[in-house]
């Protein structure tokens, strides 16, 4: 692909989610949030609230999660590369499956790709098991969101934080 293929390429709606359990965890979803939006490629269209959850598969403290709804010119596999970077910006370490993390993104839904790749999977394997998935995305994109998706996973306990938090 020449540089102004790249350059023409048509933009994608895109699904980012955000979580974090170390340190001042709503700071660092926050700071995310504006690097996605300073990223090369990416603009950012509507980031959710900011929601607390327990870890599920996981240790340590309870989460802080989003979701941000961007509008991209980089491919999957490049935003994925984005998000990384993002992360490993934020000090993310990744000592063993499910650790906790200064920061955690995940690349939710590119379009209507759907993706299987050793490196990416989209959507996103889990999302729909996870209420602090889901009720961030259904503040960004109520119709992406079943409303039989969102009984299921009702027991899990998310709680939107006062904007200010």
């Amino acid at each position: 692909m020449t540089r102004a293929e790249r350059l023409a390429r048509p933009e994608v709606l895109a699904y980012v989610g955000l979580g974090a359990n170390l340190g001042d965890a709503p700071q660092a979803v926050r700071d995310a949030i504006a690097a996605l939006e300073a990223a090369p490629g990416v603009s950012l269209v509507q980031a959710s609230s900011l929601y607390r959850s327990a870890p599920v598969d996981a240790t340590g403290p309870d989460f802080i999660n989003a979701v941000a709804c961007i509008s991209t010119t980089l491919t999957a596999p490049a935003l994925l590369r984005a998000l990384q970077t993002i992360e490993d910006a934020a000090g993310r370490e990744r000592p063993y499956r499910n650790a906790p993390r200064t920061l955690d993104l995940d690349l939710l839904l590119y379009g209507s790709a759907h993706i299987a790749s050793p490196d990416l999977t989209v959507p996103h394997p889990r999302m729909g098991e996870r209420a602090f998935v889901l009720v961030p995305l259904s503040q960004v994109a109520p119709e992406l969101v079943d409303t039989e998706a969102l009984h299921a996973v009702a027991g899990q306990g998310v709680e939107r934080l006062a904007a200010n938090d």
